[in-house]
């Protein structure tokens, strides 16, 4: 099932996530409907509080960017990287700070330059609640530190200089009222 987007302003997006227990009801249907809500929009990450739940649970397929020429030297990499992410928590994050242009499906029509670790230490449940503690770079770490943060409250657009926070105000406040067109549903906080 598609489920709707929560747009920028929703207060459930500022929330900490709580953690979970294999018994969370219906933690399979989620899960899918998730990976669902997340095609529909042509997303590569979808957290929880992104869907009006505030738990730690985040998902990511970037396999597409197996195809992009951008990443031809990790595609093998790439081409298998589907991923669901309980409870994580970031034990360590390392190396060169990169930039590079953001978008998110809670703020469309928004996209930056942020500045994030080139790799991250990342220990987790999947799907089956087996734990894993993983260290992932480049372009995967990107998009998990970037889900990551949803689960924490924050926001890409957190991140960004007091000038692009201005000059992105109006937008901002477009999508929070509801005041845009997207190709996907969305729920808007108005």
């Amino acid at each position: 099932m598609i489920l709707p987007i929560r747009a920028y302003g929703d207060p459930v997006l500022r929330k900490k996530g709580q953690p979970i227990g294999k018994d969370y009801p219906e933690l399979k249907e989620l899960i899918d409907n998730m990976f669902e809500t997340m095609y529909s929009a042509s997303g590569i990450g979808l957290a929880a509080p992104q869907i009006g739940l505030d738990i730690r649970l985040f998902v990511v397929d970037i396999r597409p960017l197996a195809e992009d020429e951008d990443y031809e030297d990790i595609a093998d990499e790439l081409k298998d990287f589907k991923k669901v992410f309980i409870n994580a928590k970031i034990l360590e994050e390392v190396g060169d700070s990169w930039k590079f242009n953001e978008g998110c499906l809670s703020i469309p029509e928004v996209r930056e330059d942020v500045a994030r670790r080139e790799t991250i230490t990342i220990e987790y449940f999947d799907e089956n609640f087996e734990k894993h503690t993983e260290t992932f770079s480049d372009i995967r770490a990107r998009v998990i530190q970037h889900e990551y943060d949803h689960i924490q409250g924050i926001l890409f657009t957190d991140k960004l200089s007091p000038l692009k926070k201005k000059l992105i105000k109006g937008k901002l406040s477009k999508i929070s009222s509801g005041a845009i067109d997207v190709g996907y549903k969305m729920r808007f906080a108005r």
